[in-house]
């Protein structure tokens, strides 16, 4: 006997969204697809925010089940695995948009002002980048990684 779909704790979208959401890795792995450019199970445990091999892989495959990411095989070497967005996935673009602008307006962070700025700026722009760089595949990161960030800003 199959089972059933899990019983939600109440029909309300918000608390829908934080099934599906609703921990710090799910985001940040939906992020680092988006505009880090980070695709493979290698690149998420190395990206600085010290995620557990265990805990990552965990994410991986209820993000896989709940239809925002999808998991190929590479072709060239069957043993790599490449993660992408779907749909569903990217339509998230604007939810860490905003949460990403308003954690910089209210929390000290480490987000170089530029960003920031750009973001509030062009918050249409942004987000149409996102989707033309899903849509080609473009795995060019929109933003740098927080340690190349930070190298730049000492350049200065």
């Amino acid at each position: 006997m199959g089972v059933g779909p899990k019983r939600r704790r109440s029909g309300c979208p918000v608390s829908i969204g934080l099934e599906k959401l609703g921990d710090r890795w799910s985001l940040l792995i939906v992020r680092d697809l988006m505009v880090r450019g980070l695709h493979t199970f290698r690149e998420f445990r190395n990206s600085g925010e010290g995620i557990a091999t265990n805990v990552l892989a965990s994410r991986l495959k209820k993000l896989e089940a709940a239809g925002i990411v999808s998991a190929e095989v590479d072709p060239a070497d069957r043993r790599q695995v490449h993660y992408r967005l779907t749909e569903k996935g990217i339509a998230l673009a604007p939810v860490l948009l905003e949460l990403f602008v308003w954690a910089a307006r209210h929390e000290q962070n480490g987000a170089p002002c530029e960003w920031i700025a750009m973001m509030e700026r062009d918050r249409e722009g942004v987000l149409a980048e996102v989707r033309r760089r899903w849509e080609k595949r473009d795995l060019t990161p929109l933003l740098p990684s927080p340690a190349k960030a930070g190298k730049e800003r000492g350049k200065r």
